[in-house]
Order: C-alpha cells, then sequence, then structure tokens
C-alpha cells in the first residue's frame, strides 16, 4: 500500500470526500424506506391526514435532493482523484521506462511495456474510481440497513443467517477462480498488442512480401487466444450475476412468506413488513456490490503487480555512487580490456570473447566481420548501452563507470543500423542532437551529412514534417538525417552502425571525406559489411565469433588475413561480375 500512497497523497482531498459524499447518499436510502413505511402505516389505520401527507413529503424531497447532491459529488470526487492517480502513475512508469538499458527492455518486451502503460494503468484508474465509489457506500449501506431491519422486526432478521453467508460463499468461491483468469487475459493482451505493433511498424515489408494472408492469421490467433481468456474470466462473472439473484429474490420470498402472516394476524404493519423487504433489498444488494468490487479488485491486482514488477525493476546500468558528474569526454581514446560478454547470463555461448583493443583519440576506426560477430555489441559498450561481464572499458582512460551516464553519452554519438526518425519537423529531429544549435549549425551539420541538397527541395525545407519513423523519406534520406542528427552532438566519439548502407557510394565517399576534413578531432569508429566503408580507415578490425580476428591497415590485413581477405574478394567478385 505504500507504493500506491505516493499517487494518493497529493489528490488526498478528493480521496477522502469521494467516500464522504457517499455515505450521504447512503444516509438518504436508508431513511427513505422508513418514511414510505410511515405513510403506508397510517393509510393502512385510516389516519393519514393532510399534515401528515404533506410533511412526509417534503421531508422525502429534501432527502432525495440530498441524496443527489451525495451522488453527484461522490462521483465528481471519485473520477478526480482516479484519474490523477492514473495519470502520476503513467508518468512514473514511462519515467522508469526511459532509465531502463537494452537487457531491461528486452526482458519485457516492447509491446508488454505498451500494455502495461496504457490498458493495466486504465484497470487501475477504473478499480480506484469503482473503489471511491463503491467503498463505504455498500458496506455502510449494508450495516445500517441492517440495523433498520433488526430494528422494525428482530424475529425477521433471522433469513438473513442463512442468506449473507450463502452470498459470503458464492463471493469466495467466484474471487478464487477469477484472479488467475483476469492475470492470463492480461498477459494475452500484451500479445495482440505486440502483433499489432510488429504488423502496423512493418506494414511496407508485410505488403512487399505479400505476406497479409499470414499476418491476418497471426493476429487471428492472437485475437482468439484474448477472446477464450476474455470468455473464460467473463464466465465467473456470468455465474455470479444469477447466484446473486436467485440468493436474493429467495430471500424476500422468504421475508413475505414469513412476515404474510404477521400482517393477518395484525402483528405487523404493511409499510413495516414493506420496509423490511426494502432493507433487506438493500442489504443483498450491498453484497452485490463489494462482490462486484472484490470481482474488479481481482483483475486491478493482476494488472498492479504487473505494473510493480515495471516500477521494481532497477536498471542494471546507472550512476554508480563514486561517479565524478564534472568528468567528462574530453579526447576520445578508447580502449577495450579483456572484455567478454554475453546477453543471457546463464548462456555458456559468449557474444564478445575476451576482445582487447586501443583506439588513439582523433582516428578512424572501421570493423567489420560476418553477421552476428558481435560488431554492434562491442561499441554498445562504449556509451554503456550494454555492460561487459569480464573486463573493462575506458574512454580517455578512465573506466566508462567512473563516468555519469549524462556525461559519457553527451561525449559519445551514434547512429544505429534501424535508422530512426520521430513524428515532426527535420529541424526537430536534428535538434536532438543539440535542442539549442542555431539554424546555421542545422544546417552545416546537415552538409556535412550530405542530407541539404535534398532537405532544399523539399516545399517547406527544415520545417517539412516527417511522419512516424520518418517513412515519408527514402532509406537514404534518412540515413543522412540520422548522421546530421548526430554530427549536430559534435561528439568526441562518433560510432556509425552500418548507417550508410542506403548510400550511393559517391555520397558515402563524400560523407567520408566531411569526417576526415571537419571531424578531424573526433574519434571515429564505422562499422560496415562494405569494404570500400572501412579500407581508408587508419586501422580497420576484423570479427569472428565475438573474438579479434585480426586488426590493421587494409593493405596489411590483405596480406595477413585470410577472413578479411575473402571478404575483399567477395565483394571485387561482384563487383566484376
Amino acid at each position: 500500500m505504500k507504493r500506491w500512497f505516493k499517487y494518493v497523497k497529493p489528490y488526498l482531498p478528493f480521496f477522502i470526500l469521494g467516500p464522504l459524499c457517499m455515505i450521504v447518499e447512503v444516509v438518504g436510502e436508508v431513511i427513505m424506506p422508513k418514511l414510505l413505511a410511515n405513510v403506508i402505516n397510517a393509510a393502512n389505520n385510516g389516519t393519514l391526514t393532510n399534515g401528515i401527507s404533506l410533511g412526509t413529503m417534503a421531508l422525502m424531497i429534501g432527502t432525495a435532493l440530498i441524496m443527489m447532491a451525495g451522488g453527484v459529488g461522490g462521483a465528481y470526487f471519485g473520477s478526480k482523484a482516479s484519474v490523477n492517480f492514473a495519470a502520476d502513475l503513467r508518468a512514473d512508469i514511462y519515467a522508469r521506462v526511459q532509465t531502463f538499458s537494452f537487457s531491461n527492455i528486452d526482458k519485457f518486451s516492447t509491446g508488454s511495456l505498451v500494455t502495461r502503460m496504457t490498458n493495466d494503468v486504465t484497470q487501475l484508474q477504473n478499480f480506484v474510481n469503482m473503489m471511491l465509489r463503491m467503498m463505504l457506500r455498500a458496506p455502510g449501506m449494508m450495516i445500517a440497513a441492517l440495523i433498520m431491519a433488526i430494528a422494525l422486526r428482530p424475529s425477521l432478521s433471522v433469513v438473513f443467517a442463512v442468506s449473507i453467508p450463502l452470498l459470503l460463499l458464492a463471493v469466495g468461491m467466484i474471487i478464487k477462480t477469477g484472479f488467475p483468469r483476469f492475470k492470463k487475459m492480461q498477459e494475452k493482451v500484451d500479445g495482440i498488442n505486440s502483433t499489432v505493433r510488429e504488423n502496423v511498424t512493418n506494414v511496407r515489408v508485410v505488403k512487399s512480401f505479400v505476406r497479409e494472408d499470414f499476418e491476418i492469421e497471426k493476429f487471428g490467433k492472437a485475437n482468439q487466444e484474448l477472446k477464450d481468456a476474455n470468455i473464460s474470466a467473463v464466465r465467473v462473472m456470468i455465474f455470479m450475476q444469477p447466484v446473486m439473484t436467485v440468493i436474493m429474490y429467495g430471500t424476500i420470498m422468504a421475508l413475505v412468506l414469513v412476515g404474510s402472516p404477521l400482517v393477518l394476524a395484525k402483528d405487523m404493519e404493511v409499510g413495516d413488513l414493506s420496509a423490511f423487504v426494502t432493507y433487506a433489498t438493500q442489504i443483498l444488494s450491498s453484497l452485490m456490490m463489494v462482490t462486484f468490487l472484490l470481482m474488479f479488485s481481482s483483475r486491478a491486482m493482476a494488472s498492479a503487480k504487473r505494473i510493480a514488477e515495471v516500477l521494481d525493476e532497477k536498471s542494471d546500468i546507472t550512476d554508480l555512487p563514486g561517479a565524478d558528474p564534472d568528468r567528462k569526454v574530453e579526447k576520445g581514446s578508447i580502449e577495450f580490456r579483456n572484455v567478454s560478454f554475453r546477453y543471457y547470463k546463464n548462456s555458456e555461448d559468449q557474444v564478445l570473447n575476451h576482445v582487447s583493443l586501443k583506439i588513439p583519440a582523433g582516428t578512424t576506426l572501421g570493423i567489420t566481420g560476418s553477421t552476428g560477430c558481435g560488431k554492434t555489441t562491442l561499441v554498445s559498450m562504449i556509451p554503456r548501452l550494454y555492460e561487459p561481464d569480464e573486463g573493462e572499458v575506458l574512454v580517455d582512460g578512465t573506466d566508462v563507470k567512473d563516468y555519469t551516464l549524462k556525461n559519457l553519452r553527451d561525449g559519445v554519438s551514434m547512429v544505429l543500423q534501424n535508422n530512426m526518425l520521430f513524428t515532426g519537423s527535420i529541424a526537430e529531429n536534428l535538434r536532438w542532437g543539440d535542442e539549442e544549435a542555431p539554424d546555421e549549425e542545422v544546417r552545416q551539420a546537415a552538409g556535412y551529412a550530405q542530407a541539404a541538397k535534398f532537405i532544399d527541395t523539399f516545399k517547406d525545407g527544415y520545417d517539412t514534417l516527417l511522419e512516424k519513423g520518418g517513412s515519408n523519406v527514402s532509406g537514404g534520406q534518412k540515413q543522412r538525417l540520422c548522421i546530421a542528427r548526430a554530427l549536430l552532438k559534435k561528439p568526441k566519439i562518433l560510432i556509425l552502425d552500418d548507417s550508410t548502407s542506403a548510400v550511393d557510394t559517391a555520397t558515402e565517399a563524400m560523407i567520408r571525406e566531411a569526417f576526415r576534413t571537419k571531424l578531424k578531432d573526433s574519434t571515429k569508429i564505422i562499422i560496415s559489411q562494405r569494404i570500400s566503408s572501412v579500407k581508408d580507415a587508419d586501422q580497420i578490425l576484423v570479427m569472428e565469433e565475438g573474438a579479434v580476428s585480426g586488426l590493421g591497415t587494409h593493405e596489411e590485413l590483405l596480406t595477413s588475413n585470410e577472413a578479411y581477405r575473402e571478404i575483399c574478394e567477395s565483394q571485387m567478385e561482384r563487383k566484376e561480375a
């Protein structure tokens, strides 16, 4: 409860006023049957007068107005409290996810995190709203109505000794079976969200491979699983409603059968029997409300558990207590000392295997090798996107763990394989590298990345709006915009991970020339399968199966490294063909 109170505390007045308003409504509901009973009794006994009638009517109208005020107030404050509770919770989950490392995100999956921030938070919001409206109303009505009923006729109250335990037994059985079903249903929501997200994100690939039927079938399977889980959970609710109804009407029938002879024998007033039946209905209805609340809580508990998993997840990459907040990347030299890494801690296969390497500041290192040999993983160690299981990574002679994450990553720009742009203008996307960059610097960075020419052809230039993921520009244009964004950061270390694969060789040569002349003080790491992209580097690293296979210049590796020579020859053969 301590965790959730954090989101309650700022809106405590709403959390208090909501239930109090509902209590006002309950008081009116409990008083109303007694007032009506007095009128019925007076009419049955022939003692009803205009004074009694008008006075009671005025009292009933006043009570109804107070009930209405209480009901409206309860609904208003309950909604206000639950919406604010959910908004703050969602903001905290989002902030927590932003601290996650790649491995933390891999643990949950993107689709699951989206579901937890949306669907699961909504479930909690609805539960909080319902709780505030029923938490005091339901038990308050049950207790007050029970007291009024016993005061009217203690002997008739024996009926409740049978009906209430039956209801409680049914509630217990329903909750026991309902919780695991609702938990499973939320997991299936994860599945369908992941399927939809993957399909929508990759819709162009789906269409180019004519895989619409396969994706429809895949979605249909996920949809069917969610439907089955929904039906399984709803069956509990379907069973609950008739059971409650049977018990309630059975109780009313028992009261009428027992009370009617008392009325005929003049041992009980008709109005009192009517009021007693109303109170019985209120008692059992309030128990049904409690049941619905508990039933809803089982789904909310499943969502709360999933949300707590995200909030409790500790990023495995954080600022260490001894990290110097004033230390920044000044030169850009890099050293890997006996670095080993595996994605899964229990896995026997290492992605990186005892890699040792020195990259002097201001030099250019090319990295090549077969797919899956650990190239991207290796460079991801520099800005601490991953951390080595063994060994050390040093920048400017200092272990990267001794930098704050902000200062370290401020000194490193990385253009990843999957180039991602965001919805907004070109200028807004480029300024991710530097929010305060003046227009001149934005244009300059675009020029270095060979993006300025095509940007100027757009009607709105740098104000051209990009769609989600940059889907309204070509692959080569997207890559050049991502490079410009990285350059605007003015990094001491620039990492290009196969980021010119969609760019023609002439344009790529101009980009490399800009790096050589305009970024001569920055350390540049270029990962590429294209030998033409790395052959002019100061040093070329060849990797095989997570280990260093060779290191040297293009000419040195041609004579000393068979793997590098095979790559060169295969590309030469394709060129000749």
